[in-house]
């Protein structure tokens, strides 16, 4: 016998890298039970795979979820989360001054929002002539398996991910597309540039928008005030689990 299908509600939201509509619903049981599944594992891999494999089912595959920025994957996926569990979420905050008071705390989802920095620019001059310069592309989710992360001391992991986010180089009017050079050939262009041409590389990744959220938290033993930030994919991910200011 064929049991009755309860009907998932559709709801609308606007991508933030561009100004296009895109229809989604919450996620089922089945979806939470691969999300849950993927967080117990700590695995990053299968956290990324979980993350594709929902986001796709509730966007009803209308979405290029590998080429998507990863501040729309973590836009879409908070608003998901947000219509599947309830727009208030509960975190567990580790309060910075003693690092070791927990504190909940609940967050309304909707006013989580992605922060731009007024100063943020994807075309680079790396020469005082402003003839020589590199167009940067947005990290996806699969660029960000590597550990996205700017201030890591591995600096080889940070040449993976400049190079992976070129679009091309140019000097003057000649370009030069990074598809048609190999991830060796981008890390010696990288590697022949000053300091300081590196540096206002690295601005455009410091300074990318980001889904960010503020908290002001008090420890309860000391009395002292504090402000955590969240922000990322992982920080919303885990609601449930300590983060650690």
């Amino acid at each position: 016998m064929v049991l009755p299908i309860v009907e998932t509600p559709t709801y609308e939201l606007t991508l933030p890298s561009q100004d296009i509509k895109v229809q989604f619903r919450p996620f089922l049981v089945k979806e939470e039970k691969i999300l849950l599944i993927a967080l117990e594992s700590n695995n990053d891999n299968e956290i990324v795979k979980a993350t594709k494999q929902i986001l796709n089912a509730c966007t009803f595959e209308k979405l290029d979820i590998n080429s998507l920025p990863i501040f729309d994957i973590e836009y879409i996926f908070l608003q998901i989360r947000a219509k599947s569990i309830g727009e208030i979420a509960k975190f567990r905050i580790l309060c910075p001054d003693d690092k070791k008071t927990l504190v909940n705390v609940e967050l309304d989802l909707t006013k989580v929002e992605v922060n731009v920095d007024d100063e943020h620019v994807n075309k680079i001059f790396l020469d005082d002539k402003k003839q020589l310069g590199v167009i940067l592309k947005y990290p996806t989710l699969d660029i960000t398996k590597a550990g996205y992360n700017m201030s890591t001391e591995n600096m080889e992991t940070v040449f993976k991910i400049i190079g992976s986010c070129i679009e091309c180089v140019f000097e003057g009017e000649k370009i030069y597309p990074a598809k048609d050079s190999t991830q060796q050939e981008l890390q010696e262009f990288l590697e022949s540039l000053s300091q300081q041409a590196f540096e206002k590389i690295k601005k455009f990744f410091d300074t990318m928008p980001q889904l960010r959220h503020e908290i002001e938290i008090e420890n309860p033993n000391t009395k002292v005030k504090s402000k955590v930030v969240l922000q990322g994919l992982r920080d919303f991910f885990q609601s449930a689990s300590p983060i650690i200011a």
